[in-house]
């Protein structure tokens, strides 16, 4: 679940909202507006550092640019030096996490923030021609506002000098309310208040976060739209791919499906 997002965040206006530093500047422009997230893609990430120049200070919040697909830190590099790994890990059970070889070392002391504008899941419903179609759909808050997911992260060091890789995951839970209709997991939301004790890196686990799943009244504040089976493919981006679109068994719905 939730291996498609969208996130239409500026990282320099994120950093003014959420009060953090936006570390993103030294990676290679890419483009704020994503509306077709895919894993390996990168993405922004919300973390908690200490200054190495005042190891002292409490934490400032750091925007950072990450690889969506958590690579551990003993991963194996392959003949070209990238992380060898059969698939991308980018969810982890909040539940379990912390019982993983390949999370729990980040749930100890690398635990992130992923800010995005929704998610989507997929579910298998009939036509007026009675077959059966996958129907995307889009999860958002019907207030217009950003998301803050948990994540964790990892730091993996090439061979070499070549510059180390930072990589995200995201956590789920189970869905609640009307969500449960789309899918049985979701992601972890947290509201602004959790953000301080989840990202302290100096912190004990706080395994009430992530056994605390999504309330239900946040959960109703999510609203669950269909829409056009053109983000099935992740060539394609664009606001078009989170516009409402007809259910299946309309007239218009049976074009969608057909395109």
């Amino acid at each position: 679940m939730c291996g498609r997002y969208a996130t239409t965040v500026d990282p320099a206006l994120l950093a003014v909202d959420i009060d953090a530093l936006d570390e993103t500047g030294s990676a290679p422009a890419q483009p704020t507006e994503r509306y077709n997230v895919a894993p390996t893609d990168p993405v922004l990430a919300v973390v908690a550092r200490h200054d190495r120049e005042h190891p002292d200070d409490p934490p400032t919040r750091r925007i950072r640019r990450m690889r969506w697909g958590l690579v551990p830190p003993w991963t194996k590099p392959g003949e070209d030096g990238a992380p060898v790994r059969s698939a991308p890990l980018f969810n982890a059970r909040a539940d379990t996490a912390a019982e993983k070889p390949a999370f729990r070392a980040s749930v100890k002391a690398k635990r992130a923030l992923v800010p995005m504008d929704g998610w989507y899941e997929w579910t298998t419903e009939p036509t007026a021609a009675g077959k059966a179609v996958k129907v995307p759909h889009f999860m958002t808050p019907a207030d217009g506002s950003t998301l803050f997911m948990a994540g964790l992260w990892s730091v993996w060091h090439p061979p070499g000098d070549a510059a180390p890789l930072l990589s995200c995951t995201i956590l789920t839970t189970d869905a609640v309310g009307e969500l449960t209709s789309v899918h049985d997991r979701m992601p972890l939301i947290l509201p602004r208040e959790h953000w301080d004790p989840w990202l302290d890196p100096d912190a004990d686990v706080p395994t009430d976060l992530l056994a605390s799943g999504v309330s239900e009244s946040l959960a109703a504040g999510i609203e669950i739209r269909t829409v056009s089976n053109r983000v099935n493919s992740v060539r394609n981006d664009g606001p078009d791919l989170v516009a409402p679109a007809a259910p299946p068994g309309s007239a218009v719905g049976e074009q969608i499906t057909l395109l």
